[in-house]
């Protein structure tokens, strides 16, 4: 009678848990515990009353329902608390791959793979426990199996009734069918996935034409460089905890430009993503369409949609790509159609990485200088260039520092730098350790690029931009997926024209104007780009 009882209790607290179990990080905090979902109860009765050999192939169904929706329920915490949406199983496949390489890379293949291991142990654990336990409920005889079809039917028609009642009263326990509300939330997030790709294919067939003779007239000759900043969001210039840091820095790049005879204008702009994927956030940007999922990126790489590199070579630029943090075979860059890509390989850094981080910004700013900035080409065109910087990626430790620009050499001159500090461990223990790291790189990214216009940047236009905001470890809930955007030239007609765009003038962008989405960024930079002067800009 023990032993029926005991896995009774053991298969209702396995079963309870797993289906009340929240899949976003805020419903942890709330009573979620006190949910009753009807599924436990059922299918007590029905490996009660069923014969043994139907009852016995349904306990391993049920317990490989309950262990999938574990796994679901645990990805759904993972990827909201880093992208702060839920775990989509028709688009995030590749995340499992990408998580990997990005945890391996930063805390060690070592200590990863333990962690998996123990992770895919427990959960497997957990699904044999909840086995065993139907096991025992199926072998039940005589009065303890009288006693538990009374027990599970009374528990049948209580948690029935709960369920029934309005969702405004007020009793802290509720009855819920999770299974059946999970499972239709999964079945709905497909569809809607496969039809948002249709509609998004449907989009990638009418590509337009490519661009006519005017486009980018109003800056002929000169070269453009696109940077995106990594993680650097809206936070890092509102967030009070951040502001003092950021601000200040903005202000003294501002003035230090001015001083150099440069003007500059920013804004805010809405981006795909956020606290990873980076790569959405360029596809969007340089395509101008909406690319905030894995899929859709896909289907662009596959298309013939221009990109803002083809415009630029169409109409007379040569084209190149700066990517540190790419270490292994890059197909996508085939749709982009750079001239050039500089992976970080290509790059030539002899110093040692800063954990995840390949190199820090300043040697990747050198680079460019000299493979593809100031590298003669036989048909005298000015360059346009995407750069990623990736100092201000996670796990945001070491922070680099910015030197001599002469000193930088063959990059061995920052393997101090490289070497010290705290170890993501110890950073990734303390979220306060985590906010200072994370701030303290995006101001060495600003002061870096800051230094670097100043110094450097003659005769080109640079538009500098994040690709996404941090995690909401770093950001706190439900913050904005803005981003800042700075245009920086020695033009000032280009950038009233900008002003004229909805931009501000200077280096912080206006609290209080809304945001372009970053897709549409791309139009809009378009149009300052090949509007011809007024009389008055002239």
């Amino acid at each position: 009678m023990l032993r029926a009882l005991l896995s009774a209790v053991l298969f209702c607290a396995c079963a309870l848990v797993i289906l009340s179990l929240p899949d976003y990080p805020a419903g942890l905090s709330g009573p979620w515990f006190l949910r009753l979902p009807l599924e436990v109860p059922l299918a007590a009765l029905a490996l009660l009353l069923l014969p043994q050999k139907t009852a016995k192939p349904l306990a391993v169904l049920v317990s490989l329902l309950l262990l999938a929706l574990l796994l679901l329920k645990l990805a759904d915490l993972g990827v909201q608390t880093a992208f702060q949406r839920p775990f989509n199983l028709y688009l995030d496949v590749t995340l499992v791959k990408n998580g990997w390489l990005f945890l391996s890379a930063t805390f060690g293949l070592f200590k990863i793979a333990v962690a998996l291991m123990l992770a895919l142990s427990a959960c497997a654990g957990v699904a044999f426990l909840i086995w065993r336990t139907q096991s025992g409920l199926i072998r039940a005889r005589g009065r303890q199996r009288t006693i538990l079809l009374a027990g599970f039917a009374l528990a049948t028609a209580v948690i029935g009734g709960l369920a029934l009642l309005p969702p405004q009263s007020q009793l802290p326990v509720t009855g819920t069918l999770q299974a059946a509300q999970g499972i239709g939330k999964r079945v709905a997030g497909i569809v809607q996935s496969a039809r948002d790709l249709q509609a998004f294919e449907a989009e990638l067939s009418t590509a337009p034409a490519l661009p006519n003779p005017g486009l980018f007239e109003a800056i002929k000759g000169r070269d453009v460089v696109l940077v995106f900043i990594e993680s650097y969001g809206r936070s890092a210039i509102e967030n009070p905890g951040f502001r003092p840091l950021i601000a200040p820095r903005l202000v003294n790049i501002e003035q230090t430009l001015t001083d150099a005879g440069f003007s500059s204008a920013s804004l805010w702009s809405g981006s795909p993503t956020v606290a990873g994927l980076s790569w959405l956030a360029h596809g969007t940007l340089l395509s101008g369409l909406w690319v905030d999922n894995q899929a859709r990126y896909d289907r662009l790489m596959a298309s013939q949609w221009p990109s803002l590199n083809r415009l630029f070579s169409g109409a007379g630029w040569r084209t190149s790509a700066i990517m540190p943090a790419i270490t292994m075979d890059w197909p996508e860059q085939t749709y982009f159609g750079y001239d050039q890509t500089l992976q970080a390989k290509d790059l030539d850094y002899q110093g040692k990485p800063y954990n995840w981080v390949t190199m820090p910004d300043q040697y990747t700013l050198t680079a460019f200088d000299r493979l593809s900035r100031n590298v003669e080409d036989p048909q005298n065109r000015p360059l346009m260039a995407e750069i990623a910087l990736i100092s201000s990626h996670a796990p945001w430790t070491p922070v680099a520092r910015l030197i001599d620009w002469k000193d930088v050499g063959d990059g061995t001159i920052f393997n101090d730098q490289a070497t010290s500090g705290e170890t993501p461990e110890a950073v990734w223990s303390d979220q306060k350790k985590i906010q200072n790291h994370y701030i303290r790189t995006i101001n060495y990214s600003l002061e870096t690029l800051g230094s670097y216009v100043s110094h450097f940047g003659e005769n080109a236009i640079f538009v500098i931009l994040g690709d996404h905001q941090p995690a909401d470890i770093v950001t706190g809930p439900d913050a904005t997926r803005d981003v800042p955007v700075h245009v920086i030239s020695k033009d000032k007609a280009l950038i009233r024209r900008l002003e004229d765009r909805d931009f501000t003038s200077g280096m912080l962008p206006n609290s209080e104007t809304g945001q372009i989405r970053m897709d549409r960024l791309r139009e809009t930079l378009i149009e300052a780009f090949s509007a011809s002067p007024s009389p008055a800009e002239k």
